[in-house]
């Protein structure tokens, strides 16, 4: 029993140590080779991340976290010199300092000082309208900077809005590494949870299905990206339930949305599954067609993404190739028409260290980073909703959404992992 007991024991602790080991080395890299370009290119000279003791900075896990007793800055600054140097002031903790990631360690206090000698002439902090994930500095926070450097150097603050989108969103292979780990798992679970393995049909309900999915997160330590997963019936009419009580049926669309996170990074992906009515085999064929034309929208997508122009000019180079394929784009979401045609809206977002990133983004509910330049390593999850008549519906539609993260090569588009490859049979 005690030899049990210690093999357990010591094999969390090796998973702990893998974990941070990973994480110390996608940080390392990004530093070195992320951080440099990225600043230059945003004409930052130095960039202060602050943190709270309570209130941290949406990228305190990428910068190492720590433990701050009050306040503490990680401050970047680049001296002209091909490394950025790497500063941190009043964090402290094992990890942080093992990790070997910065350095200077130092005191709150010395903040003042530390600026003065470095004299940057555009400061960027952390403040933005429109891009959460780039907006961590709280408005004492602000005051509190302005007080301590005085009116020279508040002068000099810049938003480092942008400046978060390109260092989030520029891939490390170590990152890329992590990433692909994270959806193996994200997309195992959710296919087996679209599995009789988990429902029984007309006893099982979409929260028992959302429940063992949660539970698959408990037991291999993982984060959520979205908190419940979304496991969905849709009908004719639209989505009917979403993970509440109500019992998975014969004849049942049944859709999950969700992703998983490991490591800092977080995937989002669905998935879609048929239930078997009484005396069928096989998916019915409306149903087939419209994921058939789905999988077609998707390849369509895939092909027309690449590096080097606007999201925006991305999306305008996406749809015009729909068009002439005889898809209907859509003038807003779930605003689908009556006619023949499949409508469709894409969504394809900015994926990795959030289920919706921070960097370029083709969607539509990410109007400023429409105008940001898709570059090659940039995550994306090539989201769209396809509204296809199926037959046996009276001529209604059924929306189909697909879903699946990949990455953005000098090559184009390529999936990171086994994408959906067809609707998955509940018996």
């Amino acid at each position: 029993m005690l030899l049990f007991l210690f093999i357990a024991i010591t094999s969390f602790s090796q998973e702990a140590h893998r974990r941070w080991r990973k994480m110390n080395q996608i940080r390392n890299d990004k530093f070195d080779l992320v951080l440099p370009e990225v600043m230059r290119e945003n004409n930052i000279d130095m960039w202060i991340i602050m943190n709270r003791e309570g209130s941290f900075d949406p990228l305190y896990p990428d910068m190492g976290e720590g433990y701050v007793g009050l306040t503490g800055y990680y401050i970047f600054t680049d001296t002209g010199e091909e490394r950025i140097e790497r500063s941190v002031l009043g964090i402290s903790g094992y990890l942080l300092k093992e990790g070997g990631a910065y350095d200077h360690f130092g005191s709150e206090p010395e903040l003042k000082k530390f600026v003065e000698e470095r004299d940057p002439k555009r400061i960027g902090l952390n403040y933005s309208k429109e891009i959460g994930g780039a907006d961590g500095l709280l408005y004492s926070g602000y005051l509190e900077l302005s007080e301590i450097l005085g009116k020279e150097y508040t002068e000099r603050f810049v938003s480092a809005e942008k400046l978060v989108s390109d260092f989030r969103s520029r891939r490390v292979a170590s990152e890329i590494a992590v990433y692909g780990e994270a959806c193996e798992l994200s997309y195992t679970i959710a296919e087996k949870a679209l599995s009789n393995a988990v429902i029984t049909p007309n006893v099982t309900t979409l929260e028992d299905v959302a429940w063992w999915m949660k539970e698959q997160l408990h037991k291999h330590n993982l984060e959520s990206s979205f908190g419940m997963p979304s496991v969905y019936v849709t009908g004719p009419r639209g989505v009917i339930a979403t993970s509440n009580s109500r019992i998975i049926q014969r004849g049942d669309v049944i859709m999950i949305d969700w992703g998983v996170g490991l490591m800092n990074m977080y995937t989002d992906m669905k998935r879609i599954a048929y239930v078997l009515d009484e005396g069928e085999t096989s998916v019915p064929p409306g149903i087939q067609n419209a994921f058939d034309q789905g999988v077609k929208v998707r390849e369509i997508i895939k092909n027309n993404i690449k590096a080097g122009l606007t999201a925006r000019k991305n999306e305008e180079n996406i749809y015009r190739a729909l068009e002439k394929a005889g898809f209907n784009k859509m003038k807003g979401f779930n605003q689908h028409t009556d006619g023949d045609k499949t409508d469709v809206i894409i969504g394809c977002h900015s994926v990795g260290n959030w289920g919706h990133g921070v960097g370029p983004s083709i969607a539509f509910f990410n109007p400023k980073r429409l105008d940001y330049v898709i570059k090659p390593t940039n995550l994306l999850s090539i989201e769209l909703f396809a509204y296809t008549k199926v037959p046996e519906w009276g001529g209604f539609k059924l929306r189909v959404p697909l879903e699946d993260d990949a990455i953005v090569t000098e090559r184009g588009v390529e999936w990171i992992y086994p994408i959906n490859p067809k609707v998955l049979l509940i018996k």
